[in-house]
């Protein structure tokens, strides 16, 4: 297996609800929700970066399709990282996010590896880690 990823799938309760926060809210190109006429199909893909889609599928759809049970939700699972290229930059995403109706976690601010971050999540609750790293110019 080569270590890529080419789609990440945050489970979600109200597809309209995150449609809307990615879409309006952020600003991230996307056709809208695809695949409404099958059962357990609605789902919104969003272009990310060649290659790495977003999806953002019903967590009901999700556990239908995997044969799991339906499990409580849990922000600490995991984080998204979205590098930026300055602390102007965080902050401006920040506010953007705080304005589409993200709750903020926790507000940026210097890091201990001197950087700059902070944390917002999504309507169902996933975090987001908006960053500045000096090192990591090639990300921004």
């Amino acid at each position: 297996m080569k270590p890529r990823l080419t789609v990440i799938t945050l489970g979600v309760d109200d597809l309209e609800t995150s449609l809307h926060f990615y879409r309006d809210g952020l600003g991230f190109a996307t056709e809208g929700i695809v695949g409404q006429e099958f059962e357990f199909g609605a789902v919104v893909f969003i272009q990310l970066q060649p290659s790495l889609r977003l999806a953002l599928w019903p967590r009901k759809s999700i556990a239908h399709d995997t044969g799991l049970a339906l499990a409580p939700a849990s922000a600490t699972e995991m984080t998204l990282g979205h590098n930026v290229g300055s602390k102007a930059e965080v902050d401006a995403v920040m506010a953007q996010a705080r304005e589409a109706g993200a709750r903020i976690v926790k507000p940026a601010h210097d890091t201990f590896w001197g950087g700059y971050s902070g944390y917002f999540q999504d309507p169902d609750g996933h975090l987001w880690e908006v960053v500045w790293n000096p090192q990591w110019t090639d990300l921004a």
